[in-house]
């Protein structure tokens, strides 16, 4: 996962770099095509997209940079609480 600024306009638009493990298809995302869910563990931080390629449900974990570049480039974020 990597991130690319597109400068056009007065707002730069922010696309991720991902790929698929089915298919192996490389690609770019638009922030609204990723979402982050923050667990209490590393187990539970993950990011998710569905590949434009081949329409795979991909989950991937996700460390604290991977968290750091998701939140800061808009990345619809649900944060897990536990229940005990």
């Amino acid at each position: 996962m990597s991130l690319t600024s597109l400068a056009s306009g007065p707002v730069a638009a922010v696309l991720f770099k991902a790929a698929c493990p089915d298919c192996r298809a490389r690609f770019e995302l638009a922030a609204g095509a990723l979402r982050l869910a923050i667990g209490a563990s590393r187990r539970t931080t993950f990011y998710s997209f569905t590949c434009p390629e081949c329409g795979t449900a991909v989950r991937k974990p996700a460390g604290e940079r991977i968290v750091e570049l998701l939140t800061g480039g808009g990345v619809r974020t649900l944060r897990l609480h536990s229940t005990v």
